[in-house]
Order: structure tokens, then C-alpha cells, then sequence
């Protein structure tokens, strides 16, 4: 089975009951592992949310990430049906394990009416992902010479493809990266077809939409969340689907980190179609604590 169809299957969450859901980790051969993965939960989350309304379609969600999940052990999703209006809907979740929330998320629903359209425009200048090489393309002596956190984070089987621009420069410089501006361009689409529900799409964009942004708040400072000078996690999230959108077509996700302070740091995203059509806007504040390379993180 391809990773994206492990996705998919991870997505389709078993029913405990009303307003209840169960939620499975992927296999040993992914990566994260030793925690569960941050968009992982903010995508059945939103699939659990999503299986309690009718009508609507998720415009925003808004998470916290409490504790660090357990992969070895199924999440517990507990659906709160707070508002159903006439326009809007209002769910929160709250994924569970070992009896303690681990993650909570507000999920606002809306039925789909004509009103005002504008977007801020795709940057220029930015290469199509057929001029950007994935981490299958790169050397395998560069490759060879990675730290191996950072050469198994990029070759690891992944059900979302990912091609920033610039990849292979960074990882060349590593942890002594020269400082840079706070700004990242990544292609990111499904690795395979995705089933035709919209609804499949919107989650698939959720659970990428926590892939390399809080990279971005590293990047000023000539480090890397993938080495062993940072520590770093997601602390919440923010995500707003602004128009309809395929995950498994590419889509260009445009960072940028306004500041880092006390060891948090806060990116931001805008992601596009291939049309230039803004699809969806993100936020996230993430720790990114300074250790030395033999602390424990």
C-alpha cells in the first residue's frame, strides 16, 4: 500500500459512538515516530469534526497542541457539537490518550454563499515544482553527508511530497547555514490520487499545512528544527480554507516568520493552486529552544 493510501486509511476513523472517534498511527516505516505526528492530529480532528455536520464546509480551525501523542496507541477524538445555526456551525474537539487531553480544536463551519472575492496575488519569480528537486533527486553523497536526522526526515516514505525551493543550498550549508531572510517557498502536493470528497482534500491540506513552517522561523538564524541545535514543536495552529482546492495537485506554500522571542517563534503561510488562486492561510507558534548538540531534547 503507498503511503498516501495509509493516509487516507488513517483518515477514515472508526465510530465509538455519537460524537466519538478513534483515530490510528501510521506504520513504523513513517517518520515521527517517537511522537505523533502534529498535522496528523489536526487532520482526523478536523475528519472528526467534519462527520458531525451535514451542510457546512470547514472554513477555520484554531488547535492547540497540549501534550506530545503516543504513537504506539490509538486517539481518542471527543466531538462537542457547540452551535448549529442557519449559516454557521461550531464543533470542538478534543483528542484523547492515557485519559488526558492531548490536543483541543475549535472547527467553524460554513454553507457556501455568494459575496465580495480578492486575494493578495502569488509571488513572481517563484520556479514550478518541475525545476525543484525533491529529496529523490538530490546527490546521494550530499545525501550521504547529512546528519542522520536530517537525511532520514528526507527520505523516509512520506504520503506528501515536498520540494522547497533552495532545499538543496540549506542542506549543503547545515546547521551553519549563513542567516537569511525569515521567508521559505515549498511545493507540497499528496504523493498519489486522492478519492474525489472534498472533504478528504481539506484534511490532506491540514495535515501538510504543519510540514516545514516552523523551519521558517529557524532560517534568520542560520539553524535547522531538523538538527540537533533546536528543539522544537508545535505549540498551536491556525488554519483558514478559504476556497476550494486538490491537495493532490501541487500547491506552493509561501512562509514567512514575523518574530521569534523567549523561545517561541511564529511562521505564517499563504498556499496557492497552481492557478494562483489563494486556497488556504495558516499561522503557527512554535517552541524552538536553543540546546547544546549533546542535550537531550
Amino acid at each position: 500500500m503507498s503511503t498516501i493510501a495509509e493516509l487516507v486509511q488513517l483518515l477514515d476513523l472508526d465510530i465509538l459512538e455519537v460524537n466519538l472517534f478513534r483515530g490510528h498511527n501510521p506504520p513504523e516505516s513513517w517518520p515521527f515516530r517517537t511522537r505523533v505526528f502534529g498535522g496528523q492530529v489536526l487532520a482526523q480532528a478536523l475528519v472528526a469534526a467534519q462527520r458531525t455536520v451535514e451542510t457546512a464546509t470547514a472554513h477555520s480551525m484554531h488547535a492547540y497542541f497540549i501534550l506530545a501523542g503516543d504513537p504506539q496507541i490509538p486517539i481518542v477524538y471527543q466531538v462537542e457539537r457547540v452551535r448549529d445555526g442557519r449559516s454557521f456551525a461550531t464543533r470542538r474537539v478534543v483528542a484523547v490518550q492515557h485519559g488526558r487531553p492531548i490536543f483541543i480544536m475549535s472547527v467553524s463551519f460554513h454553507i457556501a454563499e455568494e459575496g465580495l472575492d480578492h486575494q493578495m496575488a502569488m509571488p513572481d519569480g517563484v520556479p514550478p515544482p518541475e525545476e525543484v528537486p525533491s529529496a529523490r533527486d538530490l546527490p546521494a553523497e550530499l545525501l550521504d553527508a547529512l546528519a542522520p536526522s536530517v537525511r532520514n526526515y528526507w527520505t523516509r516514505p512520506r504520503p506528501v511530497e515536498l520540494r522547497p525551493v533552495g532545499l538543496m543550498q540549506r542542506l549543503v550549508a547545515g546547521n551553519d547555514a549563513p542567516p537569511a531572510e525569515p521567508v521559505q517557498r515549498v511545493w507540497f502536493r499528496a504523493d498519489g490520487a486522492l478519492p474525489d470528497d472534498p472533504a478528504i482534500h481539506r484534511a490532506v491540506l491540514a495535515y501538510a499545512s504543519d510540514m516545514t513552517l516552523l523551519e521558517t522561523t529557524t532560517v534568520v538564524h542560520g539553524t535547522s528544527v531538523l538538527g540537533d541545535r533546536i528543539q522544537a514543536a508545535s505549540l498551536d495552529h491556525a488554519l483558514w480554507l478559504h476556497r476550494p482546492l486538490k491537495a493532490d495537485d501541487w500547491l506552493l506554500y509561501v512562509q514567512d516568520s514575523p518574530s521569534a522571542h523567549g523561545a517561541r517563534g511564529l511562521a505564517r503561510g499563504l498556499i496557492y493552486d497552481r492557478a494562483g488562486r489563494l486556497v488556504a492561510s495558516v499561522a503557527q507558534e512554535g517552541l524552538i529552544r536553543p540546546v547544546s548538540p549533546t542535550a537531550a531534547s
